[in-house]
């Protein structure tokens, strides 16, 4: 084990300095999202377009987002979370001032595109916060930075609005290109770069099957309502999604570094958070989306309250306090009873307060306290989101898992949004010849955002309660009289890194998983292609490292760690094998042949049994095999399907003595 003089740079600002920072980041992106909303209406007559070009100032946006979101996530893992949270940053202030300075249409698509950048700041400014923070702050930070997202949603709306009347249309784009450059010179001085990094090569196939693959799904989402559910192009665009897809889920389960990790994600309460948040996504924006239409409605109606886009913008002010004030709240139910419990609460409020939205419509006041409960549910959810993907997957992946798990909220706000248009045009009343959507419009938003919010509490109710992950160094069980008390304000982790090695070369495809001296899992890896692993460690001490292949013997080791970034390399001595007896009649067959493949006829493995009818093969790789058993004389042959890993390495084959009978094999 070799020690690299190299150790972990030291946070220079006060925690409360990083977390307003990357909080402001949040604040500044959901600005950026909603401050087109109030001029979506001004656009045709501004740039001369019709109101079908200009939602694609919306959808160009939706569609980059869903691309970038999940490649800059995994670049910060791979390359440094600073780092890809600047490029992000730097793309959005980008995208502003080229939309307010080019002055057309054209130029305002290219900025709103470039803008979509900075749906990967909120999932890679959860993950510093996770690096950089100690672990009773992380909570607390991560509720305020998910929160950070409803404060900016509640604030764009009257302030685009109130901007576009001061200073032009133009102002809406540079004024918060303004903001973000500021906000980059903070989270270049007071933001700490992580030393937490994940090896391996980037997955460029896995990155464009999925980029392509997303866009297909997500614009057949946003435009099947304006080009019709059945049309050609939509039809075709399911289609193309389907395909790239069937590429894509083989591709990165081959992948010795996937973008996504599928198998990681396949793990219970990644897999239902992530479910979940699909179902989050659509039921909180359907009262982002709603709540001003409807307060924005004609009296004449006998359920619009006819204020102006900057009044029904104000009233969303208290919905984004109540995210503020929710913030802490969450962090103290995580703290004390686990995420899943402020998850299952979060959507069980949200779905509570669609089922008071659906009665409460008849004054602004009774319309504001809905839109409250539900943000307050909306807060306590997404803060409890990245907590538990966080806890379940590798430290390394961190940032790559919160972008799949926002990358697929937003397939839920998509769906929610085409739900909402759907549901407005088709339920409808007529006054004084003009078309209004119906009260009952509202009310059946209403009553689907909650049904969501109510499948979500439910599939929330299935995560499994884990571990608190905050396990910890060997100091944090010590031996009586040796304690040896640290900071509780001081981040000590280490990095360590090395490859899975065999005498013959790397070994791919492998797990590591340290342990502290109570028996904890403090992180876990797996191997890329060339056998790289690293993962963290929370202190200095002694650790147990378990290394496990499916074709090699488990190798465990012991090892001590000062407080410095870490090489090691582990190395497998003895091969996992399979083996058995071959008999016929209670007697050993000597020189059978045995012949292990795959069903399509490659990977063969062949061996003969010895004097005691004793064989042995290398164990093979996950999947299906076909075992034959060939007696020397060729006069009887045995096959049988076999699925590995098995429970049991050791099969033993009975021969029956009828020639081709393919039952003699018994395990």
């Amino acid at each position: 084990m070799s020690t690299p003089p190299v150790a972990r740079r030291k946070r220079v600002y006060p925690d409360w300095l990083v977390i307003a920072t990357l909080a402001c980041g949040g604040i500044v992106v959901s600005l950026e999202k909603t401050a087109v909303v109030p001029l979506l209406p001004e656009y045709p007559r501004i740039f001369g377009v019709t109101s079908d070009d200009v939602s694609w100032m919306v959808t160009v946006t939706l569609l980059c987002a869903a691309v970038a979101t999940p490649i800059v996530s995994r670049l910060a893992d791979m390359f440094g979370k600073r780092r890809m949270l600047l490029l992000a940053m730097a793309m959005m202030v980008a995208g502003a001032f080229a939309a307010s300075l080019g002055g057309t249409f054209t130029w305002a698509l290219i900025g709103r595109g470039l803008q979509g950048f900075a749906g990967a700041v909120i999932p890679v400014g959860i993950s510093i916060l996770r690096d950089a923070l100690p672990q009773k702050k992380i909570a607390g930070a991560v509720s305020m930075m998910s929160a950070s997202f409803g404060i900016g949603s509640a604030l764009g709306l009257p302030l685009s609005g109130l901007i576009y009347e001061r200073l032009g249309w133009e102002a809406t784009f540079w004024v918060v290109g303004v903001i973000a450059a500021v906000l980059m010179l903070g989270v270049f001085v007071f933001v700490p770069e992580s030393d937490v990094r994940a090896p391996g090569r980037f997955d460029y196939t896995g990155a464009l099957l999925l980029s392509a693959g997303m866009t297909a799904l997500l614009l057949a989402i946003s435009k099947g309502g304006v080009w019709g559910w059945t049309s050609y192009p939509i039809i075709g665009l399911f289609t193309a999604t389907a395909v790239f897809f069937a590429l894509w889920f083989p591709a990165e389960l081959r992948s010795g570094a996937p973008l996504v990790d599928l198998r990681t994600s396949a793990r219970r309460p990644v897999l239902l958070t992530n479910a979940a948040a699909v179902l989050v996504g659509f039921s909180m924006y359907a009262n982002m989306l709603v709540t001003t239409q409807q307060l924005q409605l004609s009296p004449v109606t006998g359920f619009g309250f006819g204020l102006s886009v900057l009044g029904a913008g104000l009233t969303m002010i208290p919905s984004g306090l109540a995210m503020v004030a929710a913030a802490p709240v969450s962090a103290r139910l995580t703290n004390a009873f686990g995420a899943r419990t402020t998850l299952v609460s979060g959507c069980a409020v949200m779905a509570a307060g669609y089922a008071s939205r659906v009665l409460l419509v008849h004054s602004v006041t009774q319309i504001i306290i809905g839109a409250v409960i539900v943000s307050v549910g909306t807060a306590m959810a997404m803060a409890a989101m990245p907590t538990i993907i966080m806890s379940n997957v590798p430290l390394t992946d961190t940032a790559a898992a919160n972008g799949v798990n926002t990358l697929l909220r937003s397939v839920g706000t998509s769906t929610c949004s085409a739900a909402v248009a759907t549901i407005l045009t088709s339920l409808t009343l007529r006054v004084d010849g003009t078309v209004y959507p119906g009260l009952d419009a509202f009310r059946t938003i209403f009553v689907f955002a909650g049904l969501a919010a109510l499948l979500a509490t439910g599939v929330s109710c299935l995560v499994p309660r884990s571990q608190r992950r905050e396990a910890t160094h060997p100091q944090l069980h010590p031996a009586p009289g040796q304690e040896q008390p640290k900071p509780a304000d001081e981040k000590q982790e280490i990095m360590l890194r090395g490859r899975m090695l065999s005498d013959s070369g790397p070994v791919p495809g492998g797990t590591v998983t340290a342990l502290d001296a109570a028996g904890n899992r403090v992180d876990w890896a797996r191997a890329d292609d060339a056998g790289r692993y690293s993962v963290v460690l929370p202190g200095d001490g002694h650790y147990a490292v378990v290394a496990t292949q499916s074709a090699w013997q488990p190798v465990t080791e012991v090892l001590a760690f000062p407080g410095v970034q870490q090489e090691h390399d582990v190395r497998f001595r003895n091969r996992r094998t399979l083996s058995g007896t071959v008999r016929q009649e209670g007697r050993a067959v000597p020189a059978a042949l045995l012949i292990l493949l795959r069903p399509g006829g490659e990977a063969s493995i062949s061996t003969r049994s010895d004097d005691g009818g004793n064989y042995e093969l290398p164990l093979p790789g996950s999947g299906v095999y076909i075992l034959s058993v060939i007696e020397p004389d060729g006069s009887t042959t045995h096959s049988r399907r076999l699925s590995f890993p098995l429970a049991n390495s050791v099969v033993d084959i009975e021969l029956d003595g009828s020639r081709g009978n393919r039952t003699g094999i018994q395990v």
